[in-house]
C-alpha cells in the first residue's frame, strides 16, 4: 500500500498550520519540560503526535504507530517493527530546541514501514513549507526527482559530527577527524540536514545514537536520491535493529573514505 504524498503534504501542512505555527514564538515555560532529565519536550511535540496518531492511523487500519514521545513512556513499542504490519514512525518536531529558541530550522518527520522494509518517508518543514518524500520509485522535492549531488573530495565536505554517545575507544578518532573537513556544523535538527543532503547542499552526517524516528525518513530520503549510509561495518542501516554508529553521505566514495579516516586517526 501506498499514500498519495499530496494527502500527506495536506495532513502535515494543516497540523502545522493549526498547531505549530501559532505556536512557534508564543511558548510558555509551562510548555516545555524534560524527559530523562535532559531532552526537551514540550506540548507542542505532544499534540502534534497525536494528532498524526489519530491521522495516520485512518489512512491504514490496524497499523502500528511509533512516535518519540509515545517512546519515552513505553519503549516495548518498537517491538513492532518486527511484525507484518504496517507501522508508522514520526518525530512529531525534530529540532525541538530550534523551535522553543525561536529558531527555524525544525522538521516533522513521518516514515512507514512494514516486514522490516521502509515503504515512504516524508519531511515537511513547516515554517518554509517544504516538502520531500521517498519512495521505491525514487525521492522527490516539488514534484521532481531528486538525483543526489556526489562530492567525493574530503576537503570539500560540508557535514556535521555527533559530539556525545560515542564509544570510549572510538571517541578519540571521530572527534579527531574533525579538520580534514571543509565545513564542520549542525543545523540542531538531523531532518533538516538529511532534507539539504539530498538537495546537494550538504555532503554527510556522522551518528552515533540512532534513534528510529530521528533517522528512518531521512537515510531513506538520501538512500533513494543516490545517495549512502553505512555503519562502520560497512553494513547499511537497519531501523529494526538496536544499532549505533553510523555514516550518511552523498555517495559510497565519500562514505568510505570517512571509514579510513576514521581508522587512521
Amino acid at each position: 500500500m501506498m499514500i498519495d504524498p499530496n494527502d500527506m503534504r495536506e495532513i502535515l501542512f494543516n497540523i502545522s498550520k493549526s498547531i505549530i505555527i501559532p505556536s512557534f514564538g508564543n511558548l510558555t515555560k509551562n510548555q516545555i519540560s524534560y524527559k530523562n532529565g535532559i531532552d526537551i519536550v514540550t506540548d507542542i511535540d505532544i499534540a502534534v503526535e497525536q494528532d498524526l496518531d489519530n491521522q495516520l492511523s485512518k489512512l491504514i487500519k490496524n497499523s502500528y504507530f511509533i512516535g518519540e514521545e509515545i517512546y519515552s513512556k513505553n519503549p516495548s513499542i518498537l517491538k513492532y517493527y518486527l511484525s507484518d504490519e504496517y507501522c508508522w514512525t514520526v518525530d512529531p518536531i525534530d529540532g525541538t530546541n530550534n523551535f522553543a529558541k525561536t529558531k527555524e530550522r525544525f522538521a516533522v518527520m513521518v516514515a512507514l514501514t512494514k516486514n522490516k522494509k521502509i515503504i515512504q518517508s516524508f519531511i515537511y518543514k513547516p515554517m518554509t513549507d517544504d516538502f520531500m518524500c521517498a519512495d521505491h520509485t525514487g525521492a522527490f522535492y516539488k514534484d521532481k526527482k531528486i538525483n543526489i549531488k556526489k562530492k567525493s573530495l574530503i576537503e570539500n565536505a560540508v557535514g556535521s559530527i555527533s559530539t556525545k554517545y560515542w564509544d570510549d575507544t572510538i571517541k578519540i578518532n571521530i572527534l579527531n577527524i574533525k579538520n580534514n573537513f571543509r565545513e564542520i556544523n549542525s543545523y540542531g535538527s538531523i531532518g533538516c540536514e538529511y532534507f539539504d543532503m539530498a538537495l546537494g547542499l550538504r555532503d554527510f552526517t556522522l551518528l552515533s545514537r540512532l534513534n528510529p524516528w530521528d533517522h528512518i525518513p531521512g537515510v531513506y530520503i538520501v538512500r533513494k536520491s543516490g545517495g549512502h549510509d553505512c555503519h562502520f561495518d560497512k553494513i547499511e542501516y537497519k531501523f529494526y535493529e538496536n544499532s549505533n554508529n553510523l555514516i550518511v553521505s552523498n555517495s559510497e566514495v565519500l562514505s568510505n573514505k570517512i571509514l579510513k579516516l576514521i581508522e587512521e586517526k
